[in-house]
């Protein structure tokens, strides 16, 4: 082993018995808060540089830039302290305390924007490519358009589900941010077998739920969680490998990622919950006798300001 970024994958997959129970089908968990930056976006952080590396994009000593609800930022950062760059991250305001001071801790510098939608120039995405080209060798990593994160988790993430379920994976079960996960992970498994089932777990307020069931985006709407869902289509989400989307609530997605915690011992962010969520609802609905895997996305660590806060959830949720 190099360095702690040979870490980065090959998470556990674990039942979700408790939780689960009832459940006709086994529902299990993909541990991606157990990668060493605590989320699945370790996988493309590693994945975006080393294209950039290989294709002469990053000089020594650069600056990656990124517009990021935090967890991305948190993976470059890892391959940043290790690799000579510094860090940019440009984060909108809705997202956590936690996160911020994470990123400022890991030595990266921190903008936020305004809470404005895709196409404003104050959102975080179209400050973060006008930074990028305003700082002198800086790289924007563009995890929203870049197609080193779908790629990885088709070579990385949707093999392994393959493997550890031993073939026998009937339908697998994220959010959305950037769409990577869910298109990279869907094209590997659907090569394998076309009949696996892949589902879109879509915050209430988010429009992509619409756009998969009914062919139009639905109804824009607030909603509380971090890092899923979005009003517009991101460049990577292929959402021709998703077969449907289930929409949960902000207090169901909540309320599972605390059941996740205290009866399951999985330390999971709010993400997380909408998931297994989803997976739970798309088991009743699907004829499939095999399991259906929910991603656990991030660690708990990065919320304790908000989700786990007792005032911020009776205030916010009820």
């Amino acid at each position: 082993m190099k360095d702690i970024l040979d870490t980065i994958g090959r998470t556990p997959l674990v039942p979700l018995s408790l939780v689960g129970r009832g459940s006709r089908v086994p529902i299990l968990g993909k541990c991606e808060h157990l990668n060493p930056g605590g989320s699945v976006k370790d996988r493309i952080a590693v994945a975006i540089v080393d294209r950039a590396e290989h294709e002469g994009l990053l000089k020594p000593g650069g600056v990656l830039v990124e517009a990021t609800a935090g967890n991305t930022g948190i993976g470059l950062a890892l391959v940043a302290a290790l690799r000579g760059y510094s860090l940019l991250c440009v984060m909108p305001e809705k997202m956590s305390e936690d996160k911020r001071q994470a990123l400022r801790a890991l030595g990266a510098e921190v903008v936020i924007t305004d809470n404005v939608p895709p196409g404003d120039p104050k959102h975080f995405q179209s400050v973060a490519k006008r930074l990028a080209s305003e700082r002198e060798n800086a790289f924007w990593t563009d995890q929203f358009g870049n197609q080193a994160n779908p790629d990885i988790h088709e070579r990385t993430t949707g093999p392994e589900l393959w493997e550890q379920t031993e073939g026998k994976i009937a339908a697998f079960v994220t959010g959305v941010g950037t769409g990577g996960t869910i298109t990279g992970v869907g094209r590997y498994l659907k090569q394998k077998n076309p009949d696996i089932q892949i589902v879109l777990a879509d915050p209430v307020g988010s429009r992509l739920a619409g756009l998969v069931n009914e062919g139009e985006l639905g109804e824009d709407g607030n909603y509380l969680v971090e890092g899923i869902g979005t009003s517009v289509v991101p460049d990577v989400l292929d959402l021709s490998v998703v077969d449907f989307a289930v929409s949960v609530s902000d207090k169901e997605g909540f309320e599972m990622t605390h059941r996740l915690i205290r009866e399951e011992g999985l330390l999971v962010g709010g993400s997380s919950g909408f998931s297994v969520v989803a997976a739970l609802k798309a088991a009743e609905r699907l004829t499939v006798k095999g399991p259906v895997v929910a991603l656990l996305q991030d660690s708990w660590d990065r919320y304790w300001s908000k989700l786990f806060d007792p005032d911020w959830m009776a205030d916010n949720v009820g």
